[in-house]
């Protein structure tokens, strides 16, 4: 099982932390299929072969996502994507 972990700094509110990371869930559910779900301040996503969670901190936001053997292939293709859209959406 693959494991990717994003870290971003911000310096945004709660409340705009938590709608940029809507916008990151919205957009990874959509390109593969995620099924997303809060639980707190943590954003939980799952599909098949794909497991992961967005945490909310007051200075960061912070991405893991395990990734089952098939789509482990795919890891650095989905960190580089992944990473770039949590830079572009948390920038201040």
């Amino acid at each position: 099982m693959a494991e990717i972990s994003i870290v971003q700094q911000h310096t945004l509110s709660p409340a705009a932390a938590r709608s940029a990371a809507e916008q990151v869930a919205q957009r990874i559910a959509t390109e593969y299929g995620l099924a997303c779900q809060w639980d707190g301040d943590v954003l939980r996503f799952e599909r098949s072969g794909v497991e992961g969670e967005l945490m909310l901190e007051d200075q960061q936001a912070a991405m893991r996502i395990r990734l089952g053997f098939l789509m482990g292939a795919f890891a650095p293709a989905i960190e580089a994507k992944v990473a770039e859209k949590m830079r572009k959406t948390f920038a201040a």
